[in-house]
């Protein structure tokens, strides 16, 4: 079962809307039957509403599942009620990444592209931390806050059963001073390191590899459940992008093995990272 509230959620939806459209009816003809709007089902289907286990048991016996199925989803809506941890860090996780950082928890894989920075999950706290002074608006506690939580996300990539990510940032993020040449030094060092876990693979895409899919930096999540489709995540100065159908998410995994065939092997870009390295400590 999935184990972010974030991911129960969206388990959970997904299981409602494939209940309804097996039995081709339509978000009114259901709220008509229970007495209910058509907006609250589909508010329950997208789950983007509050989910009560008496509305889905409603909605199960409605249908007819089977107990199992029933009880199944019940648990689901229960459990999709918990907070998680980074709920606790209050504004540092805003809501729009907030279902991220969920739907990252539970994720089974990353492919990630950075074309600007270095991936979150291997960034050093003081690198994060000249990333969020650079907004303008953070300072004190609360920068200390979004650092915090940047490092926590981190500890999914040393858990018992840790995701695979496969990171291929362009080589201007590495030649990107961000605090200073010795803080890049560490910052490098640390991308080494990361990259030498067995759940790591990076891959640095040269200046001189060509032409490839203009696409800015993604994120593709995958799941361990079949049932859970992948999602692109995009994300902004102040919101993000969540792409879920199998046509956005085919055109981006297919960006992505573009870049992945062209950019550097592992060794290769490990002897780029040390260079850069050296000229970094002149």
């Amino acid at each position: 079962m999935a184990g972010s509230p974030t991911a129960r959620r969206r388990r959970l939806a997904i299981e409602l809307k494939k209940l309804r459209d097996d039995h081709q009816l339509t978000c009114n003809e259901v709220g008509k039957a229970l007495d209910w709007s058509g907006s609250k089902v589909n508010r329950l289907e997208t789950g983007s509403g509050r989910v009560q286990p008496s509305d889905i048991d409603a909605l199960c016996r409605y249908y007819g599942t089977a107990d199992e199925l029933r009880e199944f989803l019940m648990r689901l809506a229960k459990e999709s009620k918990v907070r998680g941890w980074w709920h606790a860090h209050g504004s540092a996780v805003p809501p729009w990444f907030s279902s991220y950082v969920g739907l990252e928890q539970e994720a089974s894989s990353l492919r990630q592209y950075q074309c600007e920075f270095v991936p979150g999950l291997m960034q050093t706290a003081a690198y994060a931390a000249e990333l969020h002074r650079a907004s303008g608006r953070l300072e004190g506690e609360e920068l200390e806050r979004h650092v915090n939580v940047r490092m926590a996300r981190q500890q999914i990539l040393h858990r018992e059963a840790p995701p695979d990510l496969w990171a291929i940032v362009h080589e201007s993020v590495l030649r990107h001073i961000v605090g200073g040449r010795e803080l890049m030094q560490a910052q490098l060092e640390y991308m080494l390191l990361s990259s030498q876990l067995k759940n790591v693979t990076l891959q640095v895409l040269p200046f001189d590899a060509g032409t490839y899919p203009a696409t800015g930096a993604f994120t593709i999540l995958g799941f361990p459940e079949q049932a859970d489709p992948d999602v692109v995540y995009r994300d902004g100065l102040t919101d993000a992008v969540y792409l879920e159908t199998p046509d956005g998410v085919s055109q981006y995994a297919k960006a992505f093995d573009s870049m992945r065939s062209i950019a550097s092997s592992p060794p290769q870009s490990a002897q780029l990272i040390k260079r850069i390295l050296k000229e970094y400590s002149q």
